[in-house]
């Protein structure tokens, strides 16, 4: 039969363990913030960039969205979200609606812009960039609105 000592340890054996055990949570939990927060860079890292796609490209895409929302009876789609970080100000002008805001806009964000002037603008579709969260009462992510209605 085992000793008393083998089926209760010692206090000061458990409370070792149970630190250790902490430590490896603690450590794990580091290393998927640590993950996460390299994930996130990479993918702003991406999004800063241009597409890569070509203008026919990017025309399609366009259009399938658009057709997709009018077949919802929709007359407005959001298009986009994308974090204020892809802007030079994090989105400073776009909340204040300052005149220029656009020339604010990076990568994708600015890309999805110039489409808008270039094909869409012309035919009578109107363009908005808004905030559309406020995490901790700043600015947070920016939404693309597609609008097409008599509003």
């Amino acid at each position: 039969m085992p000793g008393l000592d083998d089926l209760i340890p010692n206090a000061t054996q458990i409370r070792k363990e149970a630190a250790l055990k902490e430590a490896e949570k603690a450590e794990e939990y580091a290393r998927l913030a640590a993950s996460a927060e390299a994930e996130k860079h990479a993918l702003i890292e991406r999004l800063s960039k241009p597409s890569g796609k070509t203008e026919e490209e990017k025309i399609q895409l366009a259009a399938t969205i658009i057709q997709r929302a009018v077949r919802n009876g929709l007359t407005q789609v959001q298009v986009y979200r994308f974090p204020n970080t892809l802007t030079t100000d994090k989105g400073r002008a776009i909340n204040q609606q300052e005149k220029g805001w656009e020339n604010t806009l990076t990568g994708i964000p600015k890309e999805i812009f110039q489409l808008w002037t270039d094909y869409l603008k012309p035919r009578g579709y109107r363009i908005a960039y808004q905030i559309i969260d406020f995490p901790g009462g700043v600015p947070g992510d920016i939404g693309v609105i597609i609008s097409w209605g008599d509003d």
